[in-house]
């Protein structure tokens, strides 16, 4: 079967694309998508613990997003550059990508906030990235917090007046270069009483990497190559997990992110495992999911590896169906835009 990358192309008005947060986190809106009839209805936000059932198990993702982009000068010309950090291979050295990257040389010296931060450019990887080792005095966190920008994603131009509206409000281990944005509706008063009613809510990381942005360019969407991102699931994750299914409840996950952490982590028969690993799964239609039962989303990007993980849940007409509906209603998209249920 081939999947064309234009099977998952929709056409979206600019002025839909969300650029600033709501106020109230658990206000935006929610369109809920049965992903057996395709049927549609809408409501708000905090309306999902109506959509959540005792015996289920809601599994979000407590990655926290590190202020990741960097505006310094090369050493030697004092020419602008931005790096962006987006994996740590060890303590100093960081994975990166880098603009203007072809005057980056390995061996060129950058340095950011008046020398506060020094860098070295090791070697150009995969993809034109290059490896950047930093030196700097003091505690790196601080260091980062004091000179970094949140990545905010390329479709946003608006400057972000709190950077803590770029984070979950469970947001525990750092190393994400993007947030996972389906759980930026949550508030902790939303997640206490989805706990009250009887809703497991369970925790696994997945550090996301830029991979999942990068637009796919094959028209044979098989051909794309899907970057790789860490993730990991504690015992007491998997644990939860595995009781649910035994139990004949549902396991839902809050974003595509959670969503491949768990799929990644179990075997065949849908049981999860507790391990640290990398992975590079690629969800699209035809593919069996062997844990997910539902999953809350926001709205995504045209021919993006996102719709296609979509797609694969309720089916690429039901989705493209909806997401018309949700730009008739003038839903917003993206980052900070609304969010989908799909059960």
């Amino acid at each position: 079967m081939e999947l064309k990358k234009s099977d998952f192309y929709f056409d979206l008005p600019q002025e839909l694309i969300a650029q600033d947060p709501l106020e109230d986190r658990s206000s935006s809106r929610l369109l809920h998508l049965n992903k057996v009839t395709g049927e549609t209805d809408h409501h708000v936000f905090k309306e999902i613990p109506g959509f959540l059932k005792p015996g289920d198990c809601l599994v979000l993702n407590n990655t926290k997003v590190i202020p990741a982009r960097l505006l310094g000068q090369k050493e030697e010309t004092g020419g602008h550059v931005e790096v962006l950090l987006l994996s740590r291979k060890e303590k100093d050295v960081w994975e990166t990508l880098v603009k203007p990257g072809k005057k980056c040389k390995p061996g060129t010296k950058l340095t950011f906030g008046d020398g506060l931060l020094k860098a070295e450019v090791l070697e150009t990887v995969e993809e034109g990235n290059r490896l950047i080792r930093f030196s700097y005095d003091g505690i790196w966190e601080e260091v980062l917090d004091r000179l970094g920008e949140m990545p905010l994603p390329p479709y946003i131009t608006h400057k972000l007046k709190d950077k803590n509206r770029y984070q979950t409000v469970y947001a525990k281990y750092e190393g994400s270069a993007a947030a996972p944005t389906a759980g930026l509706h949550f508030t902790k008063e939303l997640l206490k009483q989805i706990e009250d009613m009887g809703v497991k809510v369970t925790y696994v990381t997945l550090h996301v990497g830029l991979g999942t942005f990068r637009p796919v360019k094959e028209e044979n969407v098989l051909d794309h190559h899907m970057h790789s991102e860490w993730y990991q699931v504690s015992e007491e994750a998997a644990k939860a997990i595995n009781e649910t299914k035994a139990a004949g409840g549902r396991v839902i996950c809050v974003g595509t992110t959670s969503c491949r952490t768990v799929e990644s982590a179990s075997d065949d028969n849908g049981h999860v495992r507790a391990e640290s690993k990398d992975t590079q799964i690629f969800i699209y239609p035809g593919y069996k999911f062997k844990v997910m039962d539902g999953l809350i989303t926001n709205f995504h990007l045209p021919e993006s590896t996102l719709v296609m993980l979509v797609s694969a849940l309720a089916g690429r007409e039901h989705v493209l169906a909806a997401y018309e509906e949700a730009i008739r209603e003038r839903y917003r998209f993206f980052s900070f835009g609304d969010a989908m249920v799909i059960l």
